[in-house]
This record gives C-alpha cells, structure tokens and sequence, in this order.
C-alpha cells in the first residue's frame, strides 16, 4: 500500500517505520530540522519491540510533492485536525481514506467536513512514545496497537486492506465492531488520567495508589461515561472498573502528553480532553463538574503557552 504519515511524531513515526520496514512504500511529512535530519540520516526508532532505522526514508515537506495515496496516518495534535485536512488534498484520490491517531472523539467528524464521509475512518492509537530529538523517536511502553474501521459500522475493504499491511509490519491492529465506542473508551481512559495528572502534578503510580486521587480519576471517568451515553455512544457497562484496572497496571512513573505539555509551557490538547468532555456535556443537557474545574484551571496555562495571556 501507498502510506503517508501526515505528523510524523512520536505515535505516527513509530507506526510508519514499521510499516516501512515491512516493505509499504510509506511517505513521511516533516518540517524544518525533523525533515532535514530524516532525509540525512534516516528515521531512527528505539523500541523495546526492536530498534528500526528506516534509510533512505521517503521524507517530503509538503503532501503536494507526493501525490494520492491509498491511506493516510494522520499523527497531528488535535487541535491541528481541520488545518491538516485542508493541506493533505493533494494525497486524496478516489479511493484514499484518512485515519486519525489524535486522543479525542472529534477528529474524524473534523475530517468530514473538509475531506468527505468516505474519505475518513474512526481511528486510535495505543502507544507511549516520542521525539526525542530530529529524526529520532523513542517507544517507550505500551504494547503499539491501532483500531480503525467505518464510522457507521459498515464493512470496509479499504480498512480491512490496511489491517492486513498492518499485520505484515508486527503491528497489532484491529477492526472493532464499534469503533465509536473504542474512541470513547481511550477517551475515557486518557482524559481522567491526563486531567488529574496536570490537576495535581503527579504521575499515574500516585494519583492510583491514594484514595482521594483514585476517587477523582473514577469520578472523572464516570463522567465522561455518562456523556457519551447520551449521546448513544455504546460503552460497555463496566468501563470505568475496566479501566481503573488497566491504571493499575501502567508503569508507576507514567504520565501523558497533557501533563507533559502543560508543565513545560506549551500547547496541549486540554480544548480536545476536558474542554472537550464539559462542551459535549453541556449539548447533551448534562453537567461534568470535574472535567469543567479540571479545564478551567488549566486554561490560564493553555492561554500562557498560545501567547493569550
């Protein structure tokens, strides 16, 4: 298959050197000193699931020096989505389809608007992973997995094409019967982890391991639960047990790339976590105090970090 990776971060890098290491013929987009080191040395990826070193790597500024392509990985931040969909038109030709890696339910129904229904797939990313420095990207935990698949549940034979690339590459990949409730539980998992994380500062082994902080990454689960069902998101009834199990077993010094960002001074995606959570609450008639303090809180530091303040 023809691949590009539009983003090649830590999530998009790792996924397409894999698949470029399988043998796809996959096109990496990156700017500046990214593109530059990649086009020099290759694009290198640490992982404890076997270093890669992808060179020469097809590396390209622009999607317009590409041309179409049969799927595109898009790797960007959420809030990147709609200005990303405007550029990558030159990569869609009849039969291309986009899959969006972002932490969040919105970016697909973002594609949409710009690029058409049946150019886009639900899509999620499993994985913790990195740039480290220009052409460089670690993998750091998590065993890597990707699920995507038909908004509406229909079979996809575009879909099930990557799926199998994906399976060639050693790449866990999956089709699920609903992916808009698979999108809704890495929602759920993310948002209270990265939330509480920034909240309070600390990593996933304390905020687990005390009563009052595991009290408030439930609550801010249970929460979001309850918006998606109503907006007839099909959750399973034990989500939240489910998912405070799965906390447990995380490496104790974990973080996300919420907290991360937030700490350090630079945009994050808290518009597209908890914003997100206590915008869609408030559509479907419901309250999501939590998630609103969580945002609000924070928003003085996202406002910091984007020059607003």
């Amino acid at each position: 298959m023809r691949i590009a990776v539009f983003g090649t971060g830590g999530a998009g890098g790792y996924f397409g050197a894999r698949l470029a290491e399988a043998g796809e013929d996959v096109i990496f987009i990156a700017r500046g000193a990214h593109l530059e080191a990649i086009l020099s040395h290759g694009l290198r990826v640490d992982s404890p699931k076997g270093d890669m070193l992808i060179r020469p790597a097809r590396a390209v500024a622009e999607p317009a020096e590409a041309g179409p392509v049969d799927i595109v990985l898009l790797g960007v931040k959420a809030w990147q989505v709609r200005e990303a969909a405007q550029a990558m038109e030159p990569f869609i030709g009849p039969e291309t389809v986009v899959v969006p890696l972002q932490n969040g339910v919105e970016a697909a129904a973002q594609l949409m608007e710009v690029l058409g229904p049946s150019h886009v797939l639900g899509g999620l990313a499993r994985i913790i992973s990195f740039r480290i420095e220009p052409g460089h990207i670690a993998h750091t935990g998590l065993e890597p997995y990707l699920a995507f698949g038909d908004l509406n549940g229909r079979p996809n034979s575009r879909a099930e094409r990557f799926r199998q690339a994906c399976e060639g590459a050693g790449i866990r990949a999956e089709i699920p019967e609903d992916i808009q409730a698979a999108l809704w539980e890495k929602f759920l998992f993310v948002v209270s982890f990265g939330g509480i994380g920034a909240a309070t500062d600390m990593p996933i082994g304390v905020l687990r391991s005390l009563q009052e902080t595991r009290r408030l990454l439930i609550e801010s689960m249970e929460e979001i639960a309850a918006v998606a069902r109503a907006r007839n998101i099909a959750l399973p009834v034990d989500c939240v047990q489910k998912t405070i199990a799965f906390m447990d077993t995380l490496p104790e010094g974990g973080t996300t790339s919420l907290q991360r960002d937030l700490a350090e001074g630079r945009p994050s995606e808290l518009e597209a976590w908890n914003g997100a959570v206590v915008r869609l609450a408030r559509e479907s008639g419901l309250a999501a105090p939590l998630n609103d303090f969580i945002y609000s809180s924070q928003l003085p530091k996202e406002l910091r970090a984007r020059g607003q303040l």
